[in-house]
């Protein structure tokens, strides 16, 4: 949620002059749309001053109006993308707030949770506000240090003495950016519980949300750990922890390209995103299993006899991450015969759940910044639960706080709606299964050799889907105009069904539900109407017992009271075809595996239908891409 960018670069005029700071920030704001956002704006410090422009709506509102009101080239900027929290959307509230007289300027991610108290006091000083902000306050509180009580002395840490004492006061969530026109080579910024990275250049560093603002410039990046506060200038980066104690942070090599992050040809970020999918599985396993089928994951840094004395294993996720968990219960259970909760990360701490030293607290985040999954980790660790994160970003703050880390290698995901990062993390739970069943002896060694040889024939399943979708996408395009979806699914089609719902909520505005097939009868049944509209996730008739019988049944059940219905099946099942008014054939594989495959036309599905309404499907509204607020 969110995004930030700062930049220091050498004077121009130099022969050694960096970039443009205005260029190199939006820049990098534009790469952070993807993370969702209300208002922008920029600074930018020259001549003794910091110059300002900020706008309500998308970035070329902003961009029309320094086009309107140009500001002048610099060598130090930071800039900002805002997602409503205090105050609503308007230039008022928007980011960059200035302080100390116009000389200070600060943006700010997360929540200021003491912001209330801190704005009477510094109301009782004298000190005006002209937003609604708690943002305002920290830059008012900020700004009231360094001239009052460090008189303006830059000589011995100015802005970074300042910050340091600011974020003393300061509780909740936050990452803070600031500059000084006293200090006009130099770009402060702090972190608590909200994402903040470095990017190293030459002659030239950087500061954003997520390596995305600063990948056109360098792909090295530093992570920073929990309250640290960093000074960046042309060629220094210094890092302390809130109290001045010098802090180091780690460094590390971002391994995607700018034209990673690209449409490619595509029409949206999503749609190149679905394409994406079969080399983000193929990504997920490169690397994972020696010659003889044997799993090595180094990247799980727990004692292989901790693992082996694990006896729950609690899954902690929101959104689409929560289905893939779901996936993963079915998974892991079937192969390692341990008991697996799967937790929405937003109500996990606050029900006093049952953990210890044996509980295995595994989380999935696409960020690794999802505010309500990392202070759940945080949590479970207190209460002594060791902890594995599955995250599809390097260097976020949840795996570097869990005791070890399944990194997905999907690449940067910059629609909104997660698609490849959603197949991905499956596969990675998939091998998290495996692994655990190979450490503890649940499977033989060749029955784990078989699954990996499945899951390697994944991604050419699903690219068989992508280029037979023609049928799909002109079903979905007919039905713009439709108000409601239904989807039903049995075992691991259950999760599909509700990731297939959430798609179109999330993209194509319209309601959708998801739900066991075998609930059918207990309630939602009464929701079937003539031509309601039901996307049914049928199982492999080689599946668990009836499984298949029965859901063909929920099928003739609801056509029976008039339902459209809308089959997703194995290629070969024929027993569906008599109740369905259109089927979508996947590739055969292994049941447990289907979810790799019977999501991709639900996501297709969505894209199109959403797409034919002329919505934008990479920014849907209201929402962000990370959610760094609780």
């Amino acid at each position: 949620m969110c995004g930030i960018v700062g930049y220091v670069g050498r004077s121009a005029g130099r022969e050694d002059a960096g970039h443009s700071a205005l260029d190199v920030v939006l820049e990098g704001l534009r790469r952070l749309e993807y993370r969702g956002y209300d208002s922008a704006g920029v600074a930018v410090v020259a001549d003794g001053m910091i110059s300002s422009r900020k706008k309500s709506g998308k970035l070329s509102n902003l961009l029309a109006e320094l086009e309107a009101r140009p500001l002048p080239e610099t060598a130090t900027g930071i800039g900002h993308t805002r997602w409503a929290t205090h105050g609503g959307p308007t230039d008022q509230n928007a980011h960059p707030h200035l302080s100390d007289g116009g000389k200070l300027a600060l943006i700010h991610n997360g929540i200021i949770e003491n912001f209330a108290e801190l704005k009477s006091e510094l109301l009782a000083k004298g000190v005006t506000f002209a937003s609604e902000t708690d943002t305002e306050v920290a830059a008012a509180l900020l700004g009231d240090i360094f001239r009052n009580k460090l008189n303006g002395d830059v000589s011995d840490g100015g802005l970074t003495t300042a910050m340091q004492l600011a974020c003393q006061r300061l509780e909740g969530a936050f990452t803070l950016l600031a500059v000084h026109a006293d200090q006009p080579d130099v770009v402060v910024a702090a972190r608590r519980n909200s994402p903040l990275v470095v990017g190293l250049g030459e002659g030239e560093n950087f500061l954003g949300s997520d390596v995305s603002g600063f990948i056109d410039y360098t792909r090295r990046a530093v992570e920073l750990g929990q309250d640290q506060i960093v000074t960046i200038t042309a060629d220094t980066v210094e890092i302390t922890d809130f109290y001045g104690a010098p802090a180091e942070g780690k460094e590390y090599h971002v391994d995607w390209d700018p034209a990673s992050a690209e449409k490619g040809g595509f029409s949206s970020f999503m749609a190149k995103e679905i394409n994406d999918q079969p080399d983000a599985v193929a990504q997920t396993l490169l690397g994972r299993s020696d010659i003889n089928g044997k799993l090595t994951l180094d990247e799980i840094r727990i004692d292989v006899e901790l693992l082996k004395q694990v006896n729950k294993i609690i899954v902690l996720a929101c959104g689409t991450a929560a289905y893939a968990g779901t996936v993963a219960k079915y998974a892991i259970e079937n192969w390692c015969r341990i008991p697996t909760e799967v937790e929405l990360a937003h109500e996990f701490r606050y029900r006093d759940p049952i953990l210890d030293s044996n509980t295995l607290v595994v989380s999935i985040s696409q960020s690794g910044e999802t505010m309500d999954t990392l202070m759940a980790v945080r949590y479970a660790k207190e209460q002594g639960a060791k902890t594995l994160s599955i995250c599809n970003t390097n260097g976020s703050t949840i795996p570097r706080e869990s005791d070890a880390v399944l990194y997905t290698h999907a690449g940067p995901e910059i629609a909104v709606a997660s698609t490849k990062a959603f197949l991905a993390q499956i596969t990675a739970a998939y091998l998290l299964g495996l692994y655990l069943a190979q450490l503890r002896g649940n499977i033989f060694s060749g029955q784990i050799k078989d699954v990996l040889a499945d899951l390697n024939k994944i991604p050419a399943k699903i690219q068989s889907i992508l280029d037979n979708s023609g049928p799909l996408r002109e079903l979905a395009r007919s039905m713009k105009d439709e108000k409601s979806v239904l989807f039903l699914g049995r075992h691991v089609g259950y999760p599909v069904a509700l990731e297939g719902a959430l798609k179109l909520k999330e993209i194509a505005y319209i309601h959708a539900e998801g739900f066991a097939a075998g609930e059918l009868k207990h309630g939602p049944i009464a929701l079937i109407d003539d031509g309601q509209p039901v996307f049914v996730v049928v199982p492999s008739p080689r599946g668990r017992d009836s499984l298949h019988a029965k859901v063909v049944s929920n099928i003739q059940e609801v056509r029976a009271r008039g339902a459209r219905t809308l089959v997703v099946a194995e290629v070969g099942d024929e027993a569906v075809k008599a109740y369905a008014e259109h089927v979508f054939y996947v590739p055969e594989t292994p049941p447990l595996l289907m979810p790799l495959l019977t999501t991709v036309p639900l996501q297709i599905f969505a894209l199109e239908l959403a797409s034919a309404k002329g919505y934008d499907v990479d920014q849907p509204r209201n929402l962000a891409k990370s959610v760094t607020v609780e």
